[in-house]
């Protein structure tokens, strides 16, 4: 029974090559176009030194190594390192010798006035013309030094001078180095001879250390060497420069490095954004083909799923880099839309492909791709059917917590403060609630601008006021009755396979609606009286029965019918025989051959054209077309019974079905064994519970009994009997 589908189901024709290429095409056009809107965005002007004439926002993350602020980082440590100067040891105790050499040949003169063969009064006017750059203070005290005491100031000064020249002594540090000399004399002299001492030592101070450009340079260098690149890391939102603030080299390096000053067209995002929507599109449209066929060759789907995905990539697109806003968008409206409309797998998949493009405008934000997806999941698993407003609440609800549990996660996993937290969860509330409102309030607009049949339309439908189904009451009783006992069985058959039970009932209530152009063409409506195909020739009541179906086309979209129902019309028959006209046909033909047991009148009924005889079809595309097709025949059927008891029903309905299966009705919709042995189980249900045997209660018995009297001419009335 499913070979032939399986077949077609694997199979891509042109037909589908071509619908792929302009539905791809389209979809792929539309939402480059939106993604890669800046694609021709010019550059800013902005000129360095002068001040920015607005904010400037990053359109992305951005993170670089800064040529400005790294030179800036290096030549600020180059400024750190302080001159270098070319002191050695070895340098310094030579120059220490020298010094001291030179301040012992200066105090030669000194030596002999304090010799003990000098006069006082010559060893007084002697010292009076040695070391000139003396001060009178100092001249005063040497002049006043015996021998011994000037030893130890000549020694002192010596020990001090050759210590000091000994330690590094810079050119520029000489005057430094000379006023801390007191600080190096001993305790052996008093004050007055370490101010002495410093005197005498203090013009032998000579610097042994000199500024060296070369060696200044390559520490330096190697200063700067030291200081690591600096990154750059701008967030998507984040302000670069503030209005009226100086534009400085380095935010002029970021506008740069963020693409905002180029002029010409970013012709690497234009085909990245093209490559993505491509695979996008086509991953989305070959999962339609192989996992939802019925909605591959609707046009109205296939546009209605493509708006839907248009519109939330614009949306997503106009906000992108704006921080928390793209969070208030109710993007799960859509995938609760498409469930409602369409299917929740369908959605899911839509859902996905949209957290996608949520993610990669947003600067590859995973918080965002799985913030959309998460959320409308949520959104889709409880909004379920949509038949009641409740049900849109509380998808609103599951909406909110998922997200809000979907911020709060990456919260702890980042760093984002506590005031951003709440505020993403008062988005969070914002973007369910509005998902809420604009799915049920756009639900049914949708579903009747692209003909998708909606829950609260179905009801309607169903509503036994509706007009054709008030004539189905009062023209046709007999096929409204036989309407209403179809769409029963069907209706639980379509729960126990999981079909739509609300559809399956609402299109077998119509399913007949022909047969009010011509009501006594069928024995339901006849109530007893001449059958009109008793004077007709078999094909000629076949004619007459087949006719039922275009005019119930006809009649549906006159009433302006959706076309999903108008759909089940034709279908509910198929391309089935009428199988009791064939078979009068062929009697009749066999007939003027002597009879249909001679072999000429078997050949004259094996001539009969059966085509004459069969539906035109097509044959059932759906598990419900189908199911109204055989509850179609087994309430008929079983009608005719003469024994209701369960081995009659459940023999008749084996066989209708099996007839059905024989002749190839199932083809062409997902009907599987195990679905047909769960409907049989459900037509016995229903069938039972239907025709089950009552209770001849004694009222029923009188009432009976005064019947047949006044019938046959009694006195009593009925109202006496009651």
């Amino acid at each position: 029974m499913l070979t032939q589908q399986a077949e077609q189901l694997v199979r891509f024709t042109r037909r589908d090559a071509w619908r792929l290429v302009v539905a791809g095409g389209v979809l792929i056009t539309l939402l480059t176009a939106i993604l890669a809107a800046d694609f021709l965005q010019p550059g800013l002007r902005v000129e360095e030194g002068k001040p920015a004439t607005a904010d400037i926002v990053a359109p992305a993350p951005i993170v670089f190594e800064s040529d400005v602020q790294t030179a800036a980082a290096r030549e600020r440590a180059r400024e750190g390192v302080e001159p270098q100067y070319d002191y050695d040891l070895t340098k310094a105790v030579r120059v220490a010798a020298e010094q001291v050499a030179s301040l012992r040949q200066a105090l030669a003169p000194v030596d002999r006035a304090f010799a003990e063969s000098t006069p006082v009064e010559q060893r007084r006017a002697a010292l009076q013309q040695v070391l000139p750059d003396l001060s009178d203070q100092a001249r005063d005290v040497l002049v006043g030094l015996d021998g011994a005491r000037w030893s130890l100031v000549k020694s002192e000064a010596l020990r001090v001078l050759d210590v000091v020249e000994r330690l590094q002594i810079r050119d520029s540090k000489v005057a430094d180095a000379r006023s801390d000399l007191a600080r190096q004399f001993g305790a052996v002299l008093d004050e007055n001879e370490r101010l002495l001492a410093m005197e005498i030592v203090r013009p032998f101070v000579a610097p042994n250390s000199t500024y060296s450009e070369q060696l200044t340079n390559e520490k330096r260098d190697e200063a700067a060497a030291k200081v690591d690149p600096v990154v750059v890391r701008i967030q998507q939102g984040q302000t670069i420069v503030h209005r009226g603030d100086l534009l400085g080299a380095a935010a002029v390096e970021i506008l740069d490095r963020a693409g905002l000053l180029d002029t010409g067209p970013d012709f690497a995002s234009l085909v990245g954004w093209l490559l993505m929507t491509g695979l996008l599109v086509a991953l989305l449209l070959a999962w339609v083909w192989r996992f939802r066929r019925a909605m591959w060759h609707r046009n109205n789907v296939l546009v209605l799923v493509g708006t839907l995905l248009v519109f939330a990539s614009f949306a997503l697109k106009v906000t992108a880099g704006r921080p928390a806003i793209p969070f208030l968008l109710p993007i799960a409206a859509v995938g609760m839309l498409i469930a409602v409309l369409l299917d929740a797998g369908a959605a899911t998949v839509v859902m996905a492909v949209i957290a996608l493009i949520a993610g990669a405008v947003n600067g590859n934000s995973l918080e965002l791709a799985a913030y959309v997806f998460l959320g409308g999941f949520a959104g889709i698993v409880a909004v379920r059917r949509g038949d009641r407003l409740q049900v849109f609440v509380q998808a609103g609800i599951a909406v909110f917590v998922v997200q809000v549990l979907v911020v709060s996660t990456f919260s702890l996993l980042g760093n984002r403060d506590p005031r951003g937290l709440v505020e993403l969860w008062g988005a969070a509330a914002a973007s369910a609630g509005g998902a809420a409102v604009a799915a049920v309030g756009s639900f049914a607009v949708l579903g009747s601008v692209f003909g998708i049949l909606t829950v609260f339309q179905l009801l309607e439908l169903a509503n036994p006021s509706q007009p054709l189904l008030r004539r189905l009451l009062v023209e046709t009783p007999g096929t409204y009755h036989h309407s209403i006992m179809v769409g029963n069985l069907a209706e639980r058959a379509a729960e126990a396979i999981g079909a739509d039970p609300l559809l399956t009932r609402v299109a077998a209530y119509y399913h007949d609606i022909g047969k009010l152009a011509n009501p006594l063409a069928f024995i339901e409506n006849q109530a007893g009286g001449e059958n009109v195909h008793d004077e007709l020739e078999p094909d000629v009541s076949a004619q007459v029965l087949k006719q039922h179906v275009p005019d119930g086309i006809d009649l549906a979209y006159r009433a302006k019918l959706p076309k999903s129902v108008i759909a089940f019309i034709p279908q509910h028959h198929g391309t089935a025989t009428m199988s009791y006209f064939l078979a009068r046909a062929r009697e009749h033909a066999a007939l003027p051959f002597g009879g249909p047991q001679t072999p000429d009148g078997k050949k004259a009924a094996e001539a009969v054209d059966e085509r004459k005889f069969r539906h035109a079809g097509p044959k059932p595309q759906s598990r419900e077309a189908a199911l109204i097709m055989l509850a179609d025949g087994v309430e008929a059927s079983v009608r005719s019974l003469a024994s209701r008891d369960e081995p009659a029903i459940r023999a008749m309905v084996g066989r209708i079905i099996e007839e059905r299966l024989a002749d190839g009705q199932f083809d062409e919709c997902d009907l599987t064994l195990r679905d047909i042995e769960k409907i049989k189980t459900a037509f016995v249900g229903q069938l039972l519970g239907m025709y089950h045997t009552r209770i001849a209660y004694p009222q029923n018995k009188i009432v009976e009994i005064e019947s047949r009297r006044v019938a046959s001419g009694g006195g009593t009335t009925s109202s006496d009997a009651s």
